[in-house]
């Protein structure tokens, strides 16, 4: 009688019985330990987070329904207007008196036309400047860097107060040596108080996002850049098809911030009114809105207002974020 010996199959034989596959140790462990994990860092990420959405709804969300609220009331007297003052419901009244006050729409031209010329030169100076402090053409680099970034480390009034001290004749020491060489400029006139008030702008707020250009180029890969040397690109060339195509998304975010920014311009004209009767009371959508609740104390009109340049700021976002996009997918195409 003969014993059977055992014969040993692969395992990779056709009708060998399934090996399990070895599990990881996330998969290896108890579920409720898997879900206490997912529990904890889900803890954590509502701690880290407690903080902005507790800014976003006391600082945004509440001002806003504050805001879009009050537009649809408005103070009424009754009879001849000798009665207590009321707020009474108003529906779109206040709507339809903002978009029909010709010196609101006159507003909107002017920061328009503001930002067509502030945000241009914003964003190519400040990139410009970047390069050239990228390129190493620059000497003393860091010294450089802090003289043009000091301005924007002076808050806003301040420094609105000292090119308004620059602007008005009789104290200026710029208008005295430029009268001296028989060159007279009125730079609070009609035709040149907008582009004092770019300049102003320009000198806060270059040299900050100058750094931040700068902040992005560093991150570019120098293998990239001595490619294009290599190549044969110049120094002009690689900044502009090498280097300014690589910190695309700095520009767009740039860009945008200062488009926000534009569209609240406020101190500056408020300031400048004080010497040129060329800035009223309602000379930007912003000023319209500070006069219309602290001089009329008509708040459902100011509230009005704000909601309209709200929506202006937001719908101008959203199309310069569709249209980024939209020229990203094109080149992701090509």
């Amino acid at each position: 009688m003969t014993s059977a010996t055992p014969v040993s199959v692969p395992a990779d034989a056709p009708g060998a019985p399934a090996r399990p596959s070895p599990r990881s140790p996330a998969e290896a462990a108890p579920a409720s330990t898997r879900r206490s994990a997912r529990r904890r860092e889900l803890g954590a990420c509502g701690v880290l987070m407690t903080p902005f959405f507790v800014l976003l709804v006391t600082v945004f969300l509440i001002p806003v329904a504050t805001a879009v609220h009050l537009s649809f009331f408005s103070d009424d007297q009754p009879g001849l207007g000798f009665g207590p003052e009321r707020t009474v419901f108003a529906g779109l009244r206040n709507y339809t008196a903002v978009l029909a006050d010709p010196t609101f729409l006159g507003g909107l031209g002017i920061v328009a036309l503001y930002c067509l010329v502030y945000i241009p030169l914003m964003v190519i100076g400040a990139l410009v400047l970047a390069l050239l402090l990228d390129s190493g053409v620059v000497r003393l680099r860091g010294t450089v860097q802090l003289s043009l970034f000091l301005p924007h480390a002076v808050p806003g009034i301040i420094a609105a107060l000292i090119w308004l001290y620059l602007y008005t004749p009789g104290i200026s020491p710029v208008i005295g040596l430029l009268a001296e060489a028989d060159i007279t400029v009125d730079f609070l006139g009609v035709h040149t108080v907008l582009p004092s008030i770019v300049n102003i702008a320009l000198w806060s707020n270059l040299g900050y996002n100058m750094v931040v250009f700068y902040a992005a180029l560093q991150a570019v890969p120098r293998e990239v850049i001595e490619a294009a040397v290599v190549d044969g690109a110049g120094p002009v060339r690689t900044a502009l098809r090498v280097k300014a195509p690589l910190v695309r998304s700095s520009i767009v975010m740039v860009a945008m911030f200062t488009l926000i920014f534009a569209l609240q311009l406020f101190t500056e004209p408020m300031l400048l009114s004080q010497s040129t009767p060329m800035i009223n009371s309602r000379f930007s959508p912003s000023m319209y809105i500070y006069d219309a609740a602290f001089t009329r104390n008509n708040y459902g009109l100011a509230a009005a207002a704000s909601v309209i340049l709200l929506l202006c700021t937001i719908a101008l976002s959203y199309g310069v974020t569709r249209w980024t996009n939209r020229s990203d997918a094109e080149e992701g195409a090509r």
